[in-house]
């Protein structure tokens, strides 16, 4: 049976995918393929060439934990002036993302990941979804990750590519078009339970972003469920920190084990069926203050 990890966007909450890692590593759940989208873009990339197994997820974490919101978010003055008069095509510089992805690569092309590796993205000019399987892995994940205004547009083959969360978060329809027989879903989830709205514009967007990404997720778990054995993996809940803050990995990643351990564990001796995860399950909700 070949099985496919899908991983979503979710900015700073992709640490919650280190911890569901860590839990289908400890029952030795492994992929013969991945699929990724945005900040799982990252952590798909990782795995393709680290691997899947306790000491890589770990090491992935240790990456999360490293990770500061200054460093891909670094505003510079001129810039954003010139980003709001039309004169660059993005509020941050791409540099700090770019650090980050090329401080754990250990493969250059997409073809030479040693776990097959497929990274979304989406056209600017089309909004269509594009699945990179060739090429840099730089730039694809740069790509994947070009969140619109923040960061600037990717150009692969020809076509200016933005964060692949826009066309596909939870690329369940690439998996099943790769001819994965079972599917595991890594949702990051998204902010159920914070203790006021977001005030920044990206603060804002993030937000918003998430929660339409999480209604399209319930339903792509509704259409998918009869073409495969979907097993989406719950994110934890009540989760109260922002997309954009990356200070909390640690604690994410163990919830993310948490959750995911305790479901598949609760799976164990019961039949295989498609669409183990009902949609009403992982329905948009909020916990009020």
């Amino acid at each position: 049976m070949t099985t496919a990890f899908v991983l979503s966007g979710g900015g700073s909450l992709g640490a919650v995918q280190v911890g569901m890692l860590a839990a289908l590593a400890d029952r030795g759940i492994r992929p013969d393929l991945l699929v990724g989208t945005s900040a799982g873009a990252l952590n798909a990339a990782f795995v393709a060439g680290h691997g899947a197994d306790p000491s890589a997820t770990a090491e992935l974490g240790r990456v999360w934990q490293s990770v500061r919101s200054r460093r891909l978010f670094h505003l510079q003055p001129q810039r954003a002036l010139l980003a709001l008069i039309g004169q660059r095509p993005s509020v941050f510089s791409p540099d700090g993302l770019d650090e980050l992805i090329r401080g754990h690569l250990t493969f250059e092309l997409l073809e030479d990941a040693p776990i097959p590796l497929t990274l979304v993205a989406s056209d600017l000019l089309t909004g269509e979804e594009v699945a990179l399987t060739r090429g840099p892995v730089r730039g694809a994940i740069a790509a994947s990750c070009a969140i619109p205004g923040a960061f600037p547009p990717v150009e692969v083959d020809g076509r200016l590519l933005v964060d692949g969360a826009l066309a596909n978060n939870a690329a369940l329809s690439v998996a099943a078009e790769l001819g994965a027989e079972r599917i595991f879903v890594l949702s990051t989830g998204y902010s159920c339970a914070l203790s006021a709205p977001p005030r920044s514009a990206l603060g804002v967007l993030a937000q918003a972003s998430a929660l339409l990404l999480h209604q399209r997720l319930v339903q792509d778990v509704r259409t998918f469920a009869g073409s495969a054995e979907l097993v989406v993996l719950p994110p934890p809940c009540p989760i109260r920190v922002s997309a954009l803050d990356f200070r909390h990995a640690a604690a994410l990643a163990a919830a993310g084990r948490a959750a995911a351990g305790e479901w598949l564990d609760r799976q164990q001796g019961r039949a295989a069926v498609p669409g183990n995860v009902r949609a009403g399950e992982i329905a948009l909700h909020v916990h009020r203050r």
